[in-house]
C-alpha cells in the first residue's frame, strides 16, 4: 500500500500581497510566510503530511521564480520530490506535472493533493480525515474524492459544492456525488447555496493517480499530446528542457474550473466541518486573533474528532 501526497506550493498569492508584504517586507507568496506561528504555511503543510505519508513520497510543487523562497524551506526534501515548474500555469497543470513525476517514483495506490495555504490547528484530526478519503479510493479507484468544508458564512470568494446523491457503502463519513461546482459565485448566490447546505471546496483531493491523470486529460484533451514527451523523458537528462517546452505551450488552467467542474469528472465529496479565514480585507484581523482562536476553539470534523482548519483566500 504505497500512498503519496502532492503539495501545491507554486502559486503567486497575489490577493494577499498587502498582508504578506506587511509580514515579510517583500512580495513573497503567502505559502512562504509565517502567517500563524513561526513556521511558514508550506513548512506546516509538509510537517502535517508526514504524519501519514513517507518522506520519500511527499512531492512539493514549486515555481522556478520562487527559488530563493523555496530552497531554504525544502533543504530536507527527499531526492526527486521537489517538482519545479518552469512557470506557473495554474493548478491543473501543476497537478498533472506532479502526477507524471510521481509515476517515476514507482507504483502508488493513492495520492492526496493539498494546497499549501491552509492553517490547521489539529494536524492529527485533519490527517485522519484525509485517511478516510484514502480508504475510500482504495475501495473505489474510479472516484476522485474532494474534501468539502461545511460553510459558516455565505463566502463569495470561495468555490462551492452542491451535493448530489448519496454513495452507498461502509464509509467512515458520509460520501456523496458532486451535483455541481459553483466557482466564486455572486454574494446573493452564495447565500442561497449556504441555505441549501452546499459546501466550500477545499481543493483537497484524494484519488488513484491514473484516475486523476485521466480525469485531467479527459477534461483537457489538448494536454495529452503536449505532456506525452514530459512523461516519456521524466527520468532522463532531457526532463527539464522537455518540461520547459511543454509549459511554454499552455495557458494557465485552473483545476476547479477546467477539471473538477467538467461533467465527465467522477467526483465524490467527503463532508467535513472547518472554520475559515475570509477575503483579504478581513484576513489581517483573523490572523492576528488566530493564535488564540486555534488554541481555544474546537470545531467538529465530520465524526473523526475535533479541530480547526483555516484556509486563506487565494
Amino acid at each position: 500500500m504505497a500512498w503519496a501526497r502532492i503539495i501545491l506550493g507554486g502559486g503567486d498569492g497575489k490577493r494577499l500581497r498587502t498582508l504578506t508584504r506587511a509580514l515579510t517586507g517583500d512580495d513573497r507568496p503567502k505559502q512562504f510566510c509565517a502567517v500563524v506561528g513561526r513556521e511558514t504555511l508550506l513548512e506546516q503543510t509538509r510537517r502535517r503530511a508526514r504524519l501519514l505519508i513517507p518522506h520519500e513520497r511527499l512531492l512539493t510543487v514549486v515555481t522556478r521564480k520562487h527559488e530563493r523562497y523555496f530552497r531554504p524551506a525544502l533543504v530536507d526534501a527527499a531526492p526527486g520530490t521537489v517538482v519545479v515548474q518552469p512557470e506557473a500555469r495554474g493548478t491543473a497543470i501543476a497537478v498533472l506535472y506532479a502526477l507524471l513525476r510521481l509515476e517515476a517514483l514507482g507504483s502508488t495506490s493513492a495520492v492526496a493533493v493539498l494546497p499549501s495555504d491552509h492553517y490547521v490547528s489539529d494536524d492529527g484530526v485533519f490527517m485522519t480525515h484525509v485517511l478516510s478519503a484514502f480508504k475510500i479510493v482504495q475501495a473505489r479507484r474510479d472516484l476522485v474524492v474532494v474534501l468539502g468544508i461545511v460553510a459558516d458564512r455565505p463566502e463569495p470568494a470561495y468555490g462551492w459544492i452542491q451535493l448530489g446523491e448519496w454513495i452507498l457503502g461502509r464509509w467512515p463519513t458520509p460520501l456523496f456525488r458532486v451535483g455541481r461546482f459553483w466557482e466564486k459565485p455572486p454574494a446573493v448566490v452564495a447565500e442561497r447555496l449556504m441555505a441549501r447546505g452546499c459546501l466550500w471546496n477545499s481543493l483537497v483531493l484524494v484519488a488513484h493517480p491514473p484516475t486523476l491523470r485521466e480525469t485531467i486529460y479527459r477534461a483537457l484533451p489538448e494536454l495529452v499530446t503536449i505532456f506525452a514527451p514530459v512523461a516519456a523523458r521524466a527520468n532522463t537528462s532531457l526532463a527539464n528542457e522537455t518540461a520547459r517546452r511543454a509549459f511554454a505551450r499552455v495557458a494557465p488552467m485552473d483545476l476547479s474550473r477546467r477539471v473538477l467542474a467538467a461533467p465527465s469528472t467522477p467526483l465524490a465529496v467527503l463532508t467535513g466541518q472547518h472554520g475559515a479565514l475570509g477575503r483579504p480585507r478581513t484576513t489581517r484581523t483573523r490572523v492576528r486573533d488566530s493564535r488564540t482562536t486555534a488554541r481555544a476553539t474546537n470545531v467538529g470534523v465530520s465524526g473523526v474528532g475535533r479541530g480547526l482548519i483555516t484556509a486563506l483566500a487565494t
